[in-house]
């Protein structure tokens, strides 16, 4: 299967439909990509594989 040149985003399960602090979520081929669902024209940060796993734990758990 190809890559698309875009990801395919994903705003987040806990934002509200229109809640004005929203992230939305992007799966790339070796990590994850977090953007501001209000400006995605700013760009997003990414994340390797290791790191959004770390991040996804820490969440889960309480660590954070």
């Amino acid at each position: 299967m190809p890559e698309t040149p875009y990801p395919t985003w994903h705003k987040s399960s806990y934002s509200a439909p229109r809640r004005e602090n929203c992230v939305e979520v992007a799966d790339l081929p070796k990590g994850a990509a977090v953007r501001d669902s209000q400006h995605p024209e700013l760009g997003h940060l990414s994340f390797a594989a290791s790191e959004w796993s770390a991040f996804l734990h820490a969440t889960r758990t309480g660590e954070l």
